[in-house]
């Protein structure tokens, strides 16, 4: 999916929404025994026409072994078939040598089909410039994350008086573009999205944690969104786990529109749709 194609659907759908699939079990329904491709194939059909992306987290399928793994490539593969508009994002946040990142990307993106990784940049150019050969195909670098430890090391101050996120950003920007690399923003970062525009004018960012992790969807938009959008907001637990019972996916439907609907209001408002 290239850059256009994605804003066409942010504005026909009037949203800029990404479902987390991140299926826990001990969560999900009891009467699904389990079953992730089930559980994420009834959230999927009950969301997809609010959502613009799905964003599955590898992790939550990799501690099933190889039957989970099955199951995410079952979800990668009902999306593409039944959902060809929307973005599909493996939530994988590789990151290693050349020749493994080369491995890794013809994994997600020939074998899968999926339209976006999620890719750590600490070891360099050489581990994400191996995810940018493939047309179509988007790297998601991280970049500011929402994550209590991210003060460890991306908010540190280097030489120039810059936090090494920025200094991180600015440099990984320069091995893309903005029409195969986008970067990770947590929501709860609020005034920082400010900042990251100084940095990535034109770039899409995708924006975890609103909803449970407590992000504001109005800072977000106010302080992060662009001309064209420039935004990808997830949402995973708020949406897939706001109810265990056989109503489950309807009551992720409701999340999801009402999502949709507060994204409508802010897209109106920024003249994009």
């Amino acid at each position: 999916m290239n850059k256009q194609q994605l804003i066409d659907n942010i504005r026909r759908k009037q949203s800029f929404l990404c479902v987390g699939l991140d299926p826990d079990t001990a969560k999900m329904p009891t009467h699904l025994n389990g079953n992730l491709f089930e559980f994420n194939k009834q959230i999927i059909d009950a969301t997809a026409e609010y959502a613009i992306a799905y964003k599955p987290n590898l992790a939550f399928y990799e501690v099933l072994g190889t039957r989970g793994y099955e199951m995410f490539e079952q979800t990668v593969a009902y999306l593409n078939e039944n959902y060809p508009d929307i973005f599909v994002i493996a939530d994988a946040k590789r990151g290693d040598i050349g020749n493994t990142s080369k491995m890794y990307a013809r994994s997600f993106f020939e074998q899968l089909g999926v339209d976006a990784v999620t890719v750590a940049p600490y070891m360099g150019e050489d581990s994400v410039t191996p995810f940018l050969g493939f047309d179509g195909k988007w790297v998601i670098v991280l970049g500011l994350t929402s994550n209590q430890g991210s003060h460890d090391f991306q908010m540190l101050r280097t030489d120039d008086d810059r936090y090494l996120f920025e200094n991180v950003m600015a440099k990984t920007a320069t091995w893309g573009n903005t029409g195969n690399m986008m970067f990770v923003v947590g929501a709860t970062q609020g005034r920082m999205f400010e900042d990251v525009r100084h940095i990535l004018p034109h770039h899409f960012l995708l924006v975890p944690g609103v909803g449970a992790q407590g992000g504001s969807l109005e800072e977000v938009a106010r302080y992060g969104m662009t001309n064209e959008c420039g935004l990808i907001v997830n949402s995973s637990r708020g949406i897939i786990h706001a109810s265990n019972g056989k109503d489950f996916a309807s009551v992720a439907a409701a999340k999801a529109g009402e999502m949709q609907r507060q994204m409508a209001e802010l897209l109106a408002t920024k003249g994009i749709i």
